[in-house]
């Protein structure tokens, strides 16, 4: 046996006591001061232990700086308590046109990322290093002279690391780490099996694109106990191979801000999402929706249910899209989808504000924007049900803002290949819940309410088919009508509650335009 190998061997304790062979980075020189460039010596640790049948690679006490790793089958990348892996601020240390992530792996398995300590990207530092090679003409980017909604010179998604990129990897257990200040997408995990992610904590808000948990194509998922506060989506389900989907997912008992939609499912949606399971989720300061579900790609998104969901301070409740923004992909379908045991409290003003990555400004006019569900005329979202849902809104509209009329309804816009989110369709003209182009849409046991006037209806149902209320107290009405139902047949309306006479409540729109109050 060559030398170098027994004093690795001598390093693990040995499998003949039953325990996991353990390798400190430490024992093969590496420095925790946060200067020297540990990643040559970190790589050799984790190939190591990997070409001795697997064990933990453990980084201890102290800030460990370093460029991209590799990691291995059969690995544990442990960081302890006290222990920083500092991510280089180099860009030149990410690789050349697409830069890599901090810690990534293809086609593993029996891999994990472990312990209580923490996974620091330095994405402040990192994207000024990106800006000056831009500037110098080092380092090239279509994208950084474009205009952006931020009104800003922004670095393309691919000019910055990640803080860790997976895919193709089966049993992977992320837990307990904290992630911090990635210069982009902080996590990834792309078409993996058999994912845990368990108590992982995120603080990212160092520059733009900071999703905090994505999860792409992924079947057998669980993200449990996490906590993410993120300059962009908190978690987020993506699909990017039309011949894959997210599938058979649990999220349970996080906590989330971020300055763009909590819970998201899309934008990307080529395959789809199915056999979703969302429950226990806290919500807060949250720019954009608490609950966003869009399929705009070609995929199909059913078989969810979210449930157990507290939000306050969240510019959106829930917005659930059907789109098509590409016209050679098929139309996808949304059918299946339960949420329920929700409270959401939506505010007048901008709920991140003064957060260091904001959310950029809607840049026109318009009042507080409502919940809503939309399909596509030719394929309607399908089997959707509300069921114990209170939302509590600001609330405050003025007409002198914005004003959409009731016999304007037809002009609201269907944007059928625009960028999906809860202002694109401009002012609405209601302010708790607008449906377009739906069936099979159930309200159960629904309040809503606001706490300043809106001269708005509280609903509006456009081209909806089965439409069935029940016990549903719309608790604040300025004026009549308070439900606009126009292209509805038949609609089932039981024990539904508002502060005004029930003939003047209801409105109902033909095709034609004609107006026809309840009896």
């Amino acid at each position: 046996m060559k030398t170098s190998l027994w004093f690795l061997f001598v390093l693990f304790f040995g499998k003949a006591f039953g325990q996991q062979r353990v390798l400190n980075i430490t024992a093969l020189g590496a420095v925790g001061d946060g200067r020297t460039n540990n990643t040559l010596v970190i790589q050799k640790a984790i190939d190591s232990v990997s070409s001795m049948g697997g064990g933990r690679v453990l980084l201890p006490n102290g800030k460990f700086l370093a460029g991209v790793l590799h990691l291995r089958t059969g690995v544990d990348f442990h960081i302890a308590e006290g222990g920083t892996l500092l991510g280089s601020t180099k860009r030149t240390d990410y690789g050349g046109v697409k830069a890599s992530a901090l810690i990534e792996g293809n086609n593993l398995h029996r891999i994990s990322i472990t312990g209580n300590g923490t996974i620091d990207g330095q994405g402040r530092e990192v994207v000024q290093d990106v800006d000056r090679m831009l500037k110098e003409g080092s380092l090239q980017d279509p994208q950084w002279q474009t205009y952006n909604p931020w009104h800003q010179k922004r670095s393309a998604e691919f000019n910055r690391p990640h803080l860790v990129t997976l895919s193709h990897c089966d049993q992977v257990t992320i837990s307990g780490v904290l992630f911090k200040d990635a210069a982009c997408w902080v996590q990834t995990y792309q078409e993996c099996t058999n994912l845990t992610l368990d108590s992982v904590r995120v603080q990212s808000t160092a520059y733009y694109n900071n999703d905090g948990i994505d999860i792409v194509d992924c079947r057998n998922v669980k993200v449990i106990n996490c906590s993410v506060n993120a300059g962009d989506d908190g978690i987020c389900l993506k699909s990017s191979n039309p011949n894959a989907l997210c599938e058979n997912v649990l999220v349970a008992n996080c906590t989330i801000r971020s300055s763009a939609s909590a819970l998201k499912f899309g934008t990307a949606s080529h395959g789809g999402f199915r056999n979703i399971t969302v429950r226990n989720l806290s919500v807060y300061d949250t720019y954009r929706s608490a609950i966003a579900l869009m399929s705009v790609d070609g995929g199909i998104l059913e078989n969810v249910t979210i449930e157990n969901i507290k939000a306050k301070n969240t510019g959106n409740a829930i917005f659930i899209r059907l789109g098509h923004r590409k016209k050679e992909t098929a139309v996808g379908r949304i059918k299946g989808v339960v949420i329920r045991n929700i409270e959401v409290e939506v505010p007048s003003d901008k709920p991140d504000k003064g957060y260091e990555m904001e959310g950029p400004e809607v840049l026109y006019a318009h009042n507080v924007f409502p919940a809503s569900i939309t399909g596509l005329s030719e394929r309607p979202v399908e089997d959707i049900t509300l069921e114990n849902l209170k939302i509590i809104y600001g609330g405050g509209s003025e007409k002198k803002a914005a004003h959409f009329g009731l016999d304007s309804l037809a002009r609201v816009p269907e944007n059928v290949a625009e960028y999906p989110e809860f202002s694109m369709f401009g002012e609405l003209p209601c302010w708790a819940l607008y449906v377009r182009h739906a069936a099979g849409i159930r309200l159960r046991n629904v309040v809503v309410q606001y706490k300043k006037d809106d001269f708005r209806p509280a609903f509006v149902f456009d081209d909806v088919r089965q439409l069935e209320l029940s016990s549903v107290s719309i608790q604040s009405a300025k004026t009549a009508p308070v439900i606009v139902l126009r292209e509805v047949p038949k609609p089932s309306l039981k024990m539904v509650k508002y502060p005004m006479d029930s003939k003047t409540g209801v409105l109902t729109i033909d095709h034609a335009g004609k107006r026809k109050r309840n009896k």
